[in-house]
């Protein structure tokens, strides 16, 4: 390993500069540098990630108190290590930092990671590169064998996160559990759909099992000892006409 003294002058400057930039108050700024001029790029460069991550968690943004707010960006660009160069990868660096790095205070909400992590989907989806499978996409939802679509995220929270803002913050009391599909149609729009247990299991049998919807429907009839499994077909007949209007089902094998 380099130690500072062995390091190139030009070198040692990028390194103070660097840490100076992402922590002002515990790093010095190199010297012979004006700090009018400093100021520009600890301004900028700070107001740049703030930016990003306010664009990503904007809910979030929006319940927190604007020091606190401040603070806690401040204290991701002081402490957390990006794994990547891009900023679009901003909103994940967030996420993972709130999630294992960040100190958690008193004054935090108990539905603060479940927000956090809603946000940080919609961002995952709007930005992602995969694209939907190339397969047929007429097709009879019963006799066929749908295909769920990969940009179609199950989600289960305790919180119903889809409702938080400013004017609905619950406390622990107000707990509601909440399964959500969060998706991204072919016109490249997020939505959200709120579900239940039952759906999100039809999804999972649709994705580990190559099973027609009607054999699907079965299949989780049993699972639920429903006493009358032809029933259960129209009913999910209906469901799974929903999820192809929204692209959640995108095709058949």
């Amino acid at each position: 390993m380099t130690s500072d003294s062995q390091r190139p002058s030009f070198q040692q400057a990028q390194i103070e500069f660097a840490a100076h930039i992402r922590s002002p108050e515990s790093n010095p700024a190199p010297q012979g540098i004006e700090d009018r001029r400093m100021d520009i790029y600890r301004n900028l460069f700070f107001n740049n990630i703030q930016t990003f991550v306010a664009n990503g968690f904007p809910i979030l943004k929006s319940i927190t108190d604007p020091e606190q707010w401040t603070a806690m960006v401040r204290d991701f660009i002081h402490h957390h290590q990006s794994h990547s160069p891009y900023f679009l990868q901003i909103g994940s660096e967030f996420f993972d930092y709130l999630q294992n790095e960040r100190e958690p205070l008193e004054s935090d909400p108990g539905f603060l990671l479940e927000l956090a992590h809603y946000e940080w989907v919609e961002l995952a989806l709007d930005t992602s590169t995969v694209e939907f499978p190339n397969a047929k996409s007429d097709g009879d939802l019963l006799a066929d064998r749908p295909i769920v679509s990969p940009l179609a995220w199950p989600l289960s929270y305790n919180y119903q996160v889809q409702m938080i803002g400013p004017e609905f913050q619950p406390t622990a009391d107000q707990a509601v559990p909440t399964h959500l599909i969060v998706y991204r149609n072919r016109a490249l729009q997020i939505g959200f759909l709120e579900t239940n247990a039952t759906t999100s299991r039809l999804l999972e049998i649709f994705r580990e099992e190559n099973l027609s919807g009607r054999e699907a429907l079965l299949k989780l009839a049993s699972e639920l000892n429903h006493p009358n499994p032809q029933a259960l077909l129209q009913f999910g007949l209906d469901l799974l006409l929903q999820l192809r209007s929204k692209d959640i089902i995108c095709g058949f094998h």
